[in-house]
């Protein structure tokens, strides 16, 4: 569909460009240059999808050395296939022509050959999907929880020694 598709691995893009692109999807992100910085040099696997020089997809991957992360994989709505529904926020819905399941799978594979032994995903809606396709399985019993960072951590519940 797309042969004039180039895929680059391990090559960080430029911050401005990346910004571009999140704000073409409306994905919300920083808008602080150095927290982005700081996001993709901590990055350890980034795959970036352009066409005719333009990025139109990124995927990113994570890992302590032993557990991976496909961490991000968003891909310009323009790219995606006529079942796409949000057209928004670089989700995938609808890889008609497979360029977020290259990249995602360019990530798994130098996860791999990095040696981690898990490599896990979060997916919300019609990515679940997408992420099955690859061969991620639900986790049963596994409750995503997340804490925003400017939340103090709750005192610990005092013990009561009242008798019973």
């Amino acid at each position: 569909m797309y042969d004039d598709i180039q895929f680059e691995s391990m090559v960080k893009p430029h911050p401005d460009e990346l910004l571009a692109f999140y704000a073409r999807q409306e994905h919300a992100t920083t808008a602080e240059r150095e927290k982005l910085r700081r996001m993709m040099d901590n990055t350890f696997c980034f795959v970036v999808a352009r066409r005719r020089g333009e990025i139109i997809g990124i995927a990113r991957g994570l890992t302590d050395g032993l557990w991976g992360r496909l961490a991000e994989c968003k891909l310009d709505p323009a790219y995606q296939g006529p079942a796409c529904v949000t057209r928004k926020d670089g989700r995938i819905e609808h890889d008609e022509a497979g360029i977020a399941r290259q990249m995602a799978v360019l990530v798994i594979e130098a996860l791999r050959r990095y040696g981690v032994e898990k490599i896990d995903a979060l997916a919300y809606g019609t990515e679940e999907d997408f992420c099955e396709e690859l061969g991620f399985k639900k986790l049963r019993g596994v409750v995503p929880m997340e804490l925003a960072a400017h939340t103090p951590v709750l005192p610990k519940p005092a013990v009561s020694t009242a008798a019973v």
